[in-house]
């Protein structure tokens, strides 16, 4: 049977166990079809790059599908009546990915770093402070220009 992989968005009011009974759904589709879901991926609630149906997150699912192309057609026919789901995409492929997807190895990697990293807190940087005629900090002056003196009645 051909493979497939279909990534859903769901609106962001729906709750996560009603993204799962959706992704259920459709998981109940593909078998009566007499096909199989090889994996299922919830990737979480993210930002959308523009709005979709007035919404600006979406709940993102990836399916891995085993499946004939009727049942994956019954799946879309279904998904496009559904209020709930803004957009799927479903692409045949060649294989299936085995363990977790980019996304989910995205997130995972995500959580190796201790949160600044090697910046810390900054609290190593030197505080900047007013002085007459602005912002200095510890700059030094540099040699190859004049120095530029206040314009009389007003700042810098």
């Amino acid at each position: 049977m051909p493979l497939y992989e279909c990534v859903i968005l769901a609106r962001q009011e729906v709750s996560g166990p009603q993204v799962d009974t959706l992704t259920d759904e459709m998981t109940g589709v593909i078998t009566q079809g007499g096909g199989t879901v090889a994996k299922k991926e919830y990737w979480g609630l993210r930002n959308l790059t523009y709005r979709i149906k007035k919404n600006r997150k979406a709940h993102y699912v990836l399916m891995n599908i085993d499946a004939p192309a009727s049942a994956v057609k019954e799946m879309e026919r279904l998904m496009g009546l559904n209020e709930d789901v803004l957009r799927h995409l479903t692409i045949r492929v060649d294989s299936l990915e085995e363990g977790p997807s980019a996304m989910m190895q995205a997130k995972s990697g995500r959580d190796d770093r201790d949160g600044r990293g090697d910046r810390g807190d900054r609290g190593d940087r030197p505080r900047r402070e007013f002085r007459e005629g602005g912002f200095r900090g510890d700059r030094e002056e540099r040699g190859d220009r004049p120095r530029r003196e206040p314009r009389e009645g007003g700042e810098a």
